[in-house]
C-alpha cells in the first residue's frame, strides 16, 4: 500500500478543509515546501498537491508554490485542481509533475480524460456525497453514482483512481473503506482511498483489506498519525 501525505495549497499556504468547505480551511503552514520536505524526511516517496484555489477557478492558482516543491525536494508529486485541458496538463508535466488528477471533467467529458489517459499519466478523482459524484471542488452533486464513473475508465489506461467520501474528509472519523473497495471492484482499477484517516488503526484496516494507497492529511497535521510509523508498518509489517 502506497501512503500519500497531502498538501492542499490555498492563497500559497497549506491548508486543510473539512467536508470540503473553503471557509472550513486551517492554515497549517505558510511555506508549502518545508511541509513536503518533511514528508520526504519521514520516509514518504509521493506528495499529493490539490491546488484549491484551481480546483474552483478551473485554471492553475498555486503555480509559484507547485514550482518550489517540484524544485527543492525528490519526492513523486501527483496534482490535482482546476486541470480542464491538454494545454495545463502538458504544462504540469513540463514542470516535472509526475502524474495529474483530473476530476470534475472525468464526469462531464469522460472521452477527453480517456483520450489524455492513453498519452499521458492520469489519475481519476472520484469525490462522492452518499455515493453520488460531487465536483466543482465539491460545490455541486451530479446524478452519477461514483461506482458508474468508475466502471467507465475501468479500460481507459489510467494509472489509478483516487476516491473521496466528501462527508469525511478532515473529519478523521475513519475511512469509508466499503466504498473504496466497491469502487476498485466497479473500476478494476488501482483504488486510492481519501478522506477521514485519523490513526494508525486506518492504516492497518486499509492494510488488511488490499486497499492501493491512501491520502494523509489532517491525521498529520493535528498529529494523530505518526507518519514515520505508519511508513515503517507499510514497509516492514509493524
Amino acid at each position: 500500500m502506497t501512503i500519500l501525505p497531502a498538501i492542499d495549497l490555498k492563497d500559497g499556504k497549506a491548508v486543510r478543509l473539512s467536508k470540503g468547505l473553503m471557509e472550513s480551511a486551517k492554515i497549517y503552514s505558510d511555506e508549502p515546501l518545508q511541509v513536503a520536505k518533511k514528508f520526504e524526511e519521514l520516509g514518504s516517496q509521493w506528495v499529493h498537491l490539490v491546488d484549491l484555489n484551481g480546483a474552483f477557478a478551473g485554471t492553475p492558482q498555486n503555480l509559484e508554490q507547485i514550482k518550489k516543491i517540484r524544485d527543492n525536494c525528490n519526492l513523486k508529486l501527483e496534482l490535482g485542481g482546476g486541470i480542464r485541458d491538454e494545454e495545463t496538463i502538458k504544462m504540469y508535466l513540463d514542470l516535472g509533475v509526475d502524474r495529474l488528477i483530473l476530476g470534475s471533467i472525468a464526469v462531464k467529458n469522460p472521452a477527453f480524460v480517456k483520450e489524455m489517459a492513453s498519452r499521458y499519466p492520469i489519475v481519476v478523482g472520484i469525490d462522492a456525497i452518499d455515493g453520488m459524484v460531487a465536483v466543482e471542488g465539491w460545490s455541486e452533486l451530479s446524478n452519477m453514482k461514483a461506482t458508474d464513473l468508475a466502471s467507465e475508465f475501468a479500460d481507459a489506461g489510467v494509472e489509478a483512481i483516487i476516491c473521496t467520501d466528501v462527508s469525511r474528509d478532515g473529519m478523521m472519523s475513519g475511512v469509508n473503506i466499503d466504498f473504496t473497495l466497491a469502487i476498485k471492484e466497479a473500476s478494476g482499477l488501482e483504488t486510492i482511498a481519501s478522506g477521514g484517516l485519523k490513526d494508525m488503526e486506518d492504516i492497518r484496516r486499509l492494510l488488511k483489506a488490499g486497499i492501493d494507497g491512501t491520502i494523509v492529511g489532517k491525521a498529520f497535521y493535528e498529529g494523530t498519525l505518526d507518519l514515520e510509523q505508519a511508513f515503517r508498518y507499510i514497509k516492514e509489517g509493524k
